[in-house]
C-alpha cells in the first residue's frame, strides 16, 4: 500500500466526506435499500461495503454494534421485505464485521494458509459479483411469460373414442360384375387364326387301302398298310380314323376280315377267302 492511503498503524486512511458524498451521488440507491448511518458514513449497505473492500473506509472507525442495531431495525420496520434481500444485506453486514476483526486484531506472524485481509476482500468481491449474476439470472426468470398467466398449454384430448364399422352394400351381382371387369383389365387380346388342315376321306382312305390289301393273304397289322402316311404328324390322326371307317365298310361288304385281341389292342386285317380273287383286286386298285 502507498503512503498517502495508510496510516501509521497500517489501517487504511479514511477519506473527507466529501468523497463519500460523491460517490452516492453516482451510485444509485434503489427504494428498498438498507440505508446505514455509522461514523460519519450515511448511505447504503452495499456502498459501505464496495468502499471498505477498495480501502476507502477506515472500518477500524464504525461502529458494528451501530450497525446491527440498525439492521434489525431495518427488517423490523420493512414488513414487505423480501426473503432474499434481508438474506443479501445480513451477509454484508457479517463480512463488514469480520474484516473489521480482522483489522482490529493485533498481527501476528502467519501460521498455516490463514487468509489475510486483503485476501478476504478478495473473496468477498467475487461472491458479491456472483451474487449480484445470481440477482440478475434471477429478475429475468421472473419478467419471462408464465405458464397459466401469460401463456397457456394445449388442451388436453378428450376420452371420445373414434369407432369404425365397415358395412358392405354390395350384392352378388355386384360382386361377380367387379370380377368380370377385373378379369377383362388382364386379359390380353388375341387373335385366332384357323390354319387349314389336310384332310383324309373315307373315299381316298378305302381306294389306297384296296391297293394294299389285294396281294396281302395273311393277317396283317392295320397300321403296316399305312405306315409311310403316318409318319407325318400332321396327317397321323385323319389318316387314322378315315382309314379305320374305310375298313369297316370293307368288311361289311364282305371285302376283308377283322380280328382284335382285346379292347384297345392292335387290329389285324387279311383279305377275306373267296371274295375277291388276286386279279380283280389289281382291277379294282
Amino acid at each position: 500500500m502507498s503512503a498517502d492511503t495508510t496510516t501509521e498503524a497500517g489501517a487504511p486512511a479514511p477519506l473527507p466526506d466529501a468523497s463519500w458524498e460523491l460517490a452516492l451521488d453516482v451510485v444509485e440507491v434503489p427504494e428498498d435499500a438498507f440505508l446505514v448511518d455509522v461514523d460519519g458514513f450515511e448511505g447504503p449497505l452495499d456502498l459501505l461495503l464496495a468502499l471498505a473492500r477498495t480501502q476507502k473506509v477506515d472500518l477500524s472507525r464504525i461502529s458494528i454494534l451501530a450497525l446491527v442495531d440498525q439492521y434489525l431495525a431495518f427488517i423490523s420496520s420493512a414488513a414487505t421485505l423480501r426473503l432474499e434481500l434481508a438474506a443479501d444485506y445480513l451477509v454484508m453486514a457479517a463480512w463488514l464485521a469480520f474484516l473489521k476483526s480482522k483489522l482490529l486484531l493485533p498481527k501476528e506472524e502467519k501460521k498455516g494458509e490463514e487468509p489475510t485481509g486483503e485476501e478476504l476482500a478478495a473473496r468477498l468481491s467475487f461472491r458479491l459479483m456472483r451474487l449480484e449474476a445470481m440477482r440478475d439470472a434471477s429478475a429475468k426468470l421472473m419478467t419471462r411469460k408464465r405458464l397459466g398467466r401469460d401463456v397457456f398449454a394445449r388442451g388436453e384430448p378428450e376420452g371420445a373414442r373414434t369407432i369404425r364399422e365397415t358395412r358392405h352394400t354390395a350384392a352378388v351381382y355386384d360382386l361377380l360384375k367387379a370380377y368380370a371387369d377385373r378379369r377383362q383389365q388382364l386379359v390380353v387380346k388375341r387373335v385366332h387364326v384357323v390354319r387349314k388342315r389336310t384332310v383324309w376321306s373315307v373315299k381316298e382312305a378305302r381306294m389306297r387301302l384296296e391297293k394294299l390289301v389285294g396281294g396281302i393273304g395273311d393277317w396283317t397289322q392295320l397300321e403296316l398298310f399305312l405306315e409311310q402316311y403316318l409318319a407325318a404328324p400332321e396327317l397321323g390322326k385323319t389318316v387314322l380314323a378315315s382309314s379305320f371307317g374305310a375298313t369297316l365298310e370293307m368288311a361289311r361288304e364282305g371285302l376283308v376280315e377283322l380280328y382284335q385281341s382285346e379292347p384297345f389292342a392292335p387290329i389285324y386285317m387279311r383279305r377275306r377267302e373267296g371274295s375277291v380273287s388276286q386279279g380283280e383286286w389289281e382291277r379294282i386298285g
